[in-house]
């Protein structure tokens, strides 16, 4: 094979690698788009695989496309599906804003296995032309949302159960820890006491209502631009083209992925993406408060709060032997403000939609669907290497709750809010216990001190019997 074949487009010759299943246009994406090294992702190849794979049939179904033609694009169209040729899509994430580069990758590398699938030679464009037959009844205009819609859609069922088992998890432990009595803190200060189990079933709820805020994004993922062609209009594809090639993508996917509303708003706007990241920011909001609350609660261990020991994975320092970190939660909290960033960056992109077509789709792309990436896998190790390991340290937490001024609190129903406040300012400057201060000046007798003082008896809301 020569190590370079002459290929020809609308604009003239173009030099394009022997070995490649790409042709011209995507080499010219190659030679304009040299930006960051980033390719799109392999899901989104994936559906368009699948988009180009139903419009073939679809296509020959109506008359419109050869037999022969459509099931050789149909075994190529499945091939890309498959991830088989996932290095011949080679053009940069920041691209031409529509994503027409990626687009006309596609039918390129699907044209030219067709071809060498019918016995003609990579670019020869014939019988199996990426336009005139992969593309049929397509613009990249509705192709391109079409297949971020797919992709991310089918992405989000692994990070959903990601959750789910993050939310089982911390469920798992509210229950193991429900009898581990520790002060609670509020403004990093002592508060009132609670159970670990209570502070863990906080977690456990948190997880559970990302499921749900994720859940409620999924209707408008299912609906689809395809048929719209260049702005909305549909011009030059069949009447029936799109809801024969959607119901086939619902009939393999298993997810009810319907047509448009109104394929303008769906071409001109990215809004679905938008507030799905949106929803992600806050999921990353959440994992951040969890993962920084794993490493306050772990710190020390013998000079911090020590009250819950997780998992020792690797040596913590170069220098300290013995240090151990909390590595996973760390990991955590940085997938949190990546995604946090791509939040930014997809609104941005949302923004950036004149008149009938969102010019910022690319990058939209990327940054969704490597924030559905890193939440996954980050959420999974957070959950298999972190919190299934995590052990309460039950004599430490019962220290913290004896040396807390906050045990003054049930006294206040005694002897008032201002008395009970010098109590504990006492107890403070002369470093007592409040139980030991209140026996030594004779506010409390012993069994007057266990009733009143005793945290197990101020982890819920009772009904006071009279006011001081």
């Amino acid at each position: 094979m020569t190590d370079f074949r002459i290929e020809k487009d609308t604009m003239g010759e173009v030099k394009v690698p022997g070995w490649a299943y790409w042709g011209a246009q995507t080499q010219r994406a190659i030679d304009n788009f040299a930006v960051s090294g980033l390719r799109m992702p392999p899901p989104l190849i994936a559906a368009l695989g699948l988009i180009k794979k139903c419009a073939a049939e679809v296509n020959r179904d109506l008359g419109l496309l050869e037999p022969r033609l459509a099931e050789a694009i149909v075994q190529a169209a499945e091939e890309v599906a498959d991830g088989n040729w996932n290095d011949h899509f080679p053009v940069d994430v920041f691209q031409t804003g529509s994503g027409t580069s990626t687009n006309m990758n596609a039918n390129e590398v699907i044209a030219n296995r067709a071809n060498e699938i019918l016995g003609s030679p990579l670019g020869s464009k014939k019988p199996v032309h990426p336009n005139d037959h992969v593309n049929l009844g397509q613009s990249s205009n509705d192709v391109f949302p079409t297949a971020i819609h797919i992709a991310v859609r089918l992405q989000l069922n692994a990070l959903i159960e990601s959750l789910r088992q993050l939310h089982t998890s911390l469920e798992h432990k509210s229950e193991e820890f429900k009898d581990v009595v520790k002060i609670g803190r509020t403004h990093l200060q002592d508060a009132v006491p609670m159970t670990l189990g209570q502070e863990f079933s906080g977690y456990a709820s948190q997880m559970e209502h990302a499921i749900r805020r994720i859940e409620r994004t999924l209707g408008d993922l299912e609906e689809l631009a395809l048929g719209g062609t260049a702005v909305g209009t549909g011009l030059n594809a069949h009447p029936e083209f799109a809801s024969r090639v959607i119901q086939k993508i619902r009939e393999r996917t298993g997810i009810p992925f319907r047509e448009a509303l109104n394929r303008f708003e769906a071409m001109a706007n990215r809004d679905a993406l938008v507030e799905l990241m949106g929803v992600l920011n806050a999921v990353a909001v959440g994992l951040m408060k969890i993962s920084n609350d794993l490493r306050l609660l772990s710190s020390g261990p013998q000079t911090g709060l020590g009250e819950i020991t997780l998992p020792s994975l690797q040596p913590g320092s170069s220098i300290m032997p013995g240090k151990v970190n909390p590595v996973i939660p760390e990991m955590m909290i940085q997938v949190a403000a990546q995604v946090m960033g791509n939040h930014l960056a997809v609104t941005i992109g949302g923004q950036n939609a004149p008149l009938e077509l969102n010019m910022m789709m690319p990058m939209m792309a990327h940054n969704v669907l490597f924030s559905v990436q890193i939440l996954t896998t980050g959420i999974h190790l957070l959950t298999q290497k972190c919190i299934m390991g995590t052990e309460a340290n039950s004599p430490k937490c019962e220290d913290w709750v004896e040396k807390s001024l906050a045990l003054v609190t049930p006294l206040a129903r005694k002897i008032g809010y201002d008395k009970a406040a010098q109590i504990a300012q006492k107890a403070f400057r002369e470093k007592k216990t409040i139980r030991e201060l209140v026996l030594n000046e004779g506010i409390l007798s012993e069994s007057e001190a266990d009733e009143i003082l005793n945290p197990r008896h101020m982890l819920g809301p009772d009904i006071p019997s009279s006011s001081p």
